[in-house]
């Protein structure tokens, strides 16, 4: 089970991310390196900086669906509140009482969905940006709040280099 303050946290962090609370202390992200699929960015919140490794899905199931920009993160915060921290983001709310799974090669995970955005237990953050550092591929499965069973896949390669970066962007 996790602990209610770092639900929170990671909340606080999607709504900086997203640009949702603090509008007026936060610079719009900066894109600081790309490698190959994954892209590094940062972005200032009110003296906190913000650093993550960045991939847009590159296949979304149902085709028929409207999914907004889907995108896979590895987050770090300047603080170190935040470290490695992989987390999906889609363009409408995920059912929160059924959680999304995530695979690279053989290995899975579940992840909880939070609004737009689903996260892995804290104890397997570091498993899961490992596999995705040496995989290929990325599948996440989830169910959409009106009941739509989506599939995502996200290339894997540069993320061992942007994932690194983004780290080092916030030490």
């Amino acid at each position: 089970m996790r602990a209610m303050p770092i639900f929170y946290l990671r909340l606080i962090c999607f709504l900086l991310i997203t640009g949702m609370v603090g509008s007026t202390a936060a610079a719009n992200p900066t894109a600081i390196a790309r490698f190959k699929d994954w892209q590094v960015f940062t972005q200032d919140i009110g003296g906190e900086t913000i650093c993550y490794a960045a991939t847009e899905a590159t296949d979304k199931a149902p085709r028929s669906a409207n999914h907004g920009d889907v995108w896979f993160y590895v987050t770090y915060l300047s603080s170190g509140r935040v470290d490695s921290q992989p987390s999906l983001r889609v363009g409408y709310d995920l059912r929160e009482d059924l959680p999304s799974r995530a695979r690279v090669g053989r290995s899975a995970w579940t992840l909880f969905n939070v609004g737009s955005e689903a996260f892995a237990d804290d104890e397997d953050d570091p498993q899961l940006v490992r596999a995705i550092e040496r995989g290929s591929e990325l599948r996440v499965e989830s169910v959409s709040a009106r009941g739509t069973s989506v599939a995502y896949h996200f290339s894997l390669s540069g993320s061992a280099s942007a994932i690194e970066r983004a780290g080092d962007a916030c030490r």
